[in-house]
């Protein structure tokens, strides 16, 4: 990136320093940018692992869930909860 020193316009309006690209940068970044989306799109369609080369399809993952889904204790309702302290807490109920 160019560093541009501050400077004042013909016209009086002062210019603070600032940086910008070079000429012709954009163009080469964006080239660059499009290459490497090239390579990582068909790095990513070639595949990995074994089945690779050898023609055979790679294996699906099957389901392993069992339907319907059964939770221990579901149909016997549980005991009442009980309550934490055993001695009456006094409330101000003047308010």
């Amino acid at each position: 990136m160019v560093r541009v020193r501050e400077y004042v316009r013909a016209d009086g309006t002062r210019v603070r320093e600032h940086s910008r690209w070079a000429p012709g940068a954009r163009r080469e970044m964006s080239v660059l940018a499009t290459i490497a989306l090239v390579v990582v799109g068909f790095a990513g369609t070639s595949g990995s692992g074994s089945a690779e080369g050898s023609g055979k399809p790679k294996p699906r993952p099957r389901s392993t869930a069992v339907y319907p889904v059964k939770f221990p204790d579901w149909d016997r309702p549980r005991a009442r909860p009980k309550p934490t302290v055993s001695y009456p807490i006094p409330w101000d109920r003047s308010h």
